[in-house]
């Protein structure tokens, strides 16, 4: 009688053991690839928000204008005519 009960609960043992093992590693494997999945995640650039920034002044003076620039890495814009007027 002994030596089922005494199989019996080795092998519940053994069971118990070997499911908290697999449970930990199928959590360490999710949470790999998660770190993976968030050093590749695209979503953050899409949601980034274009900030308006301070370039240049203009000026009326007479009949010209004239346009003051703090940045120069905007002249080029300038010159080609990229830019877009606004009425405020």
């Amino acid at each position: 009688m002994i030596i089922p009960f005494g199989i019996l609960l080795t092998l519940v043992i053994f069971l118990i053991y070997t499911r908290s093992k697999f449970e930990k590693d199928i959590v360490q494997l999710y949470e790999t690839k998660f770190e993976e999945w968030k050093k590749n995640d695209t979503s953050k650039v899409k949601d980034e928000v274009v900030h308006k920034e301070l370039v240049g002044l203009v000026f009326k003076e007479g009949y010209k204008l004239k346009i003051d620039l703090l940045n120069e890495n905007v002249k080029n814009n300038l010159e080609k005519g990229k830019f877009e007027i606004t009425n405020k």
